[in-house]
């Protein structure tokens, strides 16, 4: 959320219901999965259901969600802005089990995590990613560290390793990344109102910063984003829905979420059977969303993704988690369904609340 003064006025004029994840963005999902695309429901009759609730009152803005591939119902999760560069392996009670920190880290504005597993050493790693700029530019690089997953569940201190990114179209707010199973390859994603998928190089330099390349569009406003585990589709999740794409611009579905106060994490399973979704907050939610049985067995673990694209092209099959999946999706439908005029209504008051926060950020700068 930037800064800590700017993400406080954030959150004040969110409890107005002034910015998005407010009551406005709450009581989108609704109307947005009756309109252009259909929204996939559960398989068998089975409905999203509360997992847990996060029982640490230091876990006060979860901002990224990942599955852990070494220890079966853990996952891990990490705090917004204003927070250390820490994060919690939280058991399947909401129970914190150990707290981990980040050594070699910054921590201005963490806004995503991802698992996955090194295609060159086969070894288990975490992503965290310091992408959060609110003021859409005024960092002149990004960072994203990368650490081993721990083994023992125990609070200690991990090594990360750094890697710095530039936007080669200008700098830019994101709360998304997502890392390809299959290829290892990392891709952000921004949070704007014209939003989009960008793409790091295939290798990623610790001694020069990265290019991040956009290689296609994204929903309005997203909050999160993963690749699902067979590499076949990824999702992205914004303030309204989730979106399930085969690549950037090429919709499969809208995936019915929770109403949440600020829903700011998506991931799959480990199985791929369903999404987990949390919000910001304290002792806030984490619910798991089935996935329907055609969706969820749609895309094989055999998967492989296409070429990467040359710049300006559409992306290469990017793995998300197996989200939703209906017919009925409207290829690039780029607002993920949301109607027309809630979506005026909502950028015109984000505009004016964004104008406000920067205000206040440059006075107090």
């Amino acid at each position: 959320m930037g800064s800590t003064r700017v993400g406080a006025v954030a959150r004040i004029l969110t409890a107005a219901g002034l910015v998005l994840g407010g009551p406005l963005a709450a009581a989108a999902p609704a109307r947005a999965d009756q309109s252009v695309v259909t929204a996939a429901k559960p398989r068998g009759g089975d409905k999203e259901r509360l997992l847990f609730r996060f029982k640490d009152p230091r876990i006060d803005e979860s901002s990224g969600l990942a599955v852990s591939r070494l220890h079966k119902g853990v996952v891990y999760t990490h705090n917004d802005s204003g927070a250390g560069p820490q994060f919690y392996a939280v058991g399947p009670d909401g129970a914190t089990l150990a707290t981990f920190t980040v050594a070699g880290a910054q921590a201005r504005d963490w806004e995503a995590m991802a698992a996955s597993v090194d295609p060159s050493t086969g070894q288990s790693v975490l992503w965290f990613a310091d992408i959060g700029d609110n003021l859409n530019g005024a960092w002149p690089d990004y960072s994203i560290y990368k650490v081993a997953e721990p083994t023992t569940l125990r609070d200690s201190t991990l090594q990360a390793t750094r890697y710095r990114f530039r936007y080669k179209d200008g700098g830019r707010n994101a709360e998304g990344i997502m890392v390809h199973p299959t290829t290892g390859r990392l891709y952000v994603v921004s949070k704007e109102f014209s939003g989009s998928v960008y793409e790091a190089p295939a290798k990623l330099r610790t001694d020069k910063i990265n290019i991040l390349r956009r290689v296609g569009d994204a929903p309005i406003m997203a909050t999160d984003a993963a690749y699902a585990p067979d590499g076949s589709s990824f999702v992205i999740r914004t303030y309204f829905s989730a979106s399930l794409y085969r690549a950037p611009g090429e919709l499969i579905s809208k995936v019915t979420m929770p109403a949440l106060e600020q829903a700011e994490s998506i991931t799959y399973t480990a199985d791929g059977k369903s999404l987990l979704t949390g919000s910001e907050g304290l002792h806030s939610p984490v619910y798991q969303v089935p996935l329907p049985a055609a969706v969820a067995a749609s895309g094989g673990a055999t998967a492989t993704p296409a070429p990467t694209p040359s710049h300006g092209a559409r992306p290469s099959r990017v793995s998300g988690v197996p989200d939703a999946s209906a017919s009925g999706a409207a290829a690039g439908d780029k607002d993920g369904g949301v109607p027309a005029g809630l979506i005026a209504l909502w950028v015109g008051v984000a505009l004016g609340a964004t104008g406000i926060i920067a205000a206040i950020a440059r006075r107090a700068g």
